[in-house]
This record gives structure tokens, C-alpha cells and sequence, in this order.
């Protein structure tokens, strides 16, 4: 069966292993370098329309509604490449950032380093 214009791909949707609500992790880094910018949460819809339109759409747990990266803040993320690990558990998504990627304004979402005792 093919899938419909608005429904994520059910040989995909199969394969996820989502969080009791519904979720699944995104990793998102940076194309040209690799690094990390942020952790967000996709639930099949998000991850339909950001395959469908190479725009990083996410699920919003404190708002409980999609948001696309940038719509509001004009920081976008334009998706290179998307990759599924081995247990269908996290989404990696690779992507050209425009701006900062954390809402705080920082580049990554990860720049409070932690300490570390070897």
C-alpha cells in the first residue's frame, strides 16, 4: 500500500519504536562539521513532513503542537539527510542550520560542558 500525502510512510512507521507517547528522539547535527546541535521529539507526522519537505518539523512536549525550526525565529534547519538507528528508537537528522540552533541563542543546545574525572 502506498502511503497517502499526509501519512508517514508505513514500512518507516513500522520500524519506530516510539515513547509511551507517541515520540521518538531526534539528534540533529550539523552537515558540514558533524557536530551535535540539539535533541528534539518527532511523532510520525513531524517526521512525515520533514521527509516530505526537507524542512525540520518537531513535536512540542510543552506546547503539544508541531513546529517547523525557524518558523518563528527565522533560525531554519534544511534537512541533508535523515537516518534511523539500528533499533528504531532515535531519528538522526542531518541538517544545513541557519543561525543558532538553541532557542537560547547559543549555536548548540550542548555548550554547558559538564565535569568530567578521568
Amino acid at each position: 500500500m502506498a502511503p497517502t500525502d499526509d501519512r508517514l510512510d508505513p514500512a518507516i512507521a513500522a520500524r519506530l519504536k516510539r515513547t509511551a507517547d507517541g515520540l521518538v528522539p531526534a539528534v540533529v547535527r550539523r552537515h558540514d562539521d558533524g557536530e551535535v546541535l540539539m535533541l528534539a521529539w518527532m511523532n510520525d507526522e513531524a517526521l512525515h513532513r520533514t521527509l516530505t519537505t526537507g524542512r525540520a518539523t518537531y513535536w512540542s512536549r510543552s506546547r503539544h503542537e508541531l513546529w517547523v525550526k525557524g518558523e518563528t525565529s527565522g533560525h531554519h534547519q534544511y534537512v541533508k539527510s535523515a537516518a534511523l538507528d539500528c533499533d528504531g528508537d532515535t531519528i538522526l537528522l542531518t541538517v544545513e542550520q541557519v543561525g543558532p540552533a538553541c532557542h537560547t541563542g547559543t549555536p548548540t543546545c550542548f555548550s554547558d560542558e559538564l565535569p568530567v574525572r578521568a
